[in-house]
């Protein structure tokens, strides 16, 4: 079953009023009058969320936030909902990033909550998964992502056909290193076969690959079977380079 490929730009904690003006007006002259052949998405800090809601607005591309809390209101200082991401028009969210995982000590159950909170607020979570390269060289990668998506899967059972995963091995975010397209779409296939012992609709999820994806290597990452789109890091950040990624996931 063929399904419209996400091509999601995660500007992390990069970005002010004056960037994010500019790149977005790039990226909306690089898709004027053309219809367009992927879903987009771009994640922005919280900060700027009413300002790119505004920017994108009539585009083709959608607001998503980079995370959101387990919680939906009360005394969680400097937190997110889910309830406010929607009142800012953020279609998706991505839950469970490993530098969340890594820097803020997020559990599996955390983010299968998050998850959660998300589909419960119609928004789509973009859940991530991945190893890092002592997981890779211990052999145990199949392992981690089964894990990390079991957890997921079992909390939001009933919905889980309107989530995305995007699989970012640690080792090759920011790194330079990239997974070969073999070794990514062997993970992928992984988790389609995972999803679909869970879901008859798995084949509607769409799959994403995330670590440093670019646009020298985006079409033969694109080409692969089970990879169906890309959650894009520094390469976001540049118009021209995002907007070449998108053209690949149309190729």
């Amino acid at each position: 079953m063929s399904k419209q490929k996400l091509i999601a730009g995660n500007w992390k904690m990069n970005g002010s009023l004056a960037a994010n003006e500019a790149l977005l007006a790039a990226l909306r002259a690089g898709l004027a009058g053309t219809q367009p052949i992927c879903a987009i998405a771009v994640a922005v800090p919280a900060p700027y969320l009413a300002q790119a809601q505004a920017l994108v607005s009539g585009t083709p591309i959608g607001l998503a936030a980079q995370d959101v809390s387990q919680h939906d209101g009360g005394a969680y200082t400097g937190e997110v909902s889910a309830a406010m991401l929607r009142d800012f028009g953020a279609r998706y969210v991505l839950v469970g990033h490993s530098e969340r995982r890594q820097y803020h000590g997020e559990s599996d159950a955390t983010v299968a909550a998050k998850a959660q909170k998300a589909l419960a607020a119609g928004i789509t979570p973009i859940v991530c998964v991945g190893e890092t390269l002592a997981e890779r060289e211990a052999g145990q990668t199949m392992d981690v992502v089964r894990r990390q998506l079991a957890a997921v899967i079992q909390a939001n059972g009933h919905c889980i056909s309107e989530i995305v995963v995007a699989y970012e091995p640690v080792w090759a975010i920011g790194t330079g290193r990239t997974a070969t397209p073999e070794q990514a779409q062997e993970v992928h296939a992984v988790l389609r076969a995972q999803l679909a012992a869970a879901t008859s609709a798995a084949a509607r999820v769409p799959l994403l690959y995330g670590g440093s994806m670019n646009a020298a290597n985006a079409a033969e990452l694109l080409a692969q079977g089970d990879i169906d789109g890309g959650l894009v890091g520094g390469a976001s950040l540049k118009a021209q380079d995002f907007l070449q990624i998108i053209a690949a996931a149309g190729s």
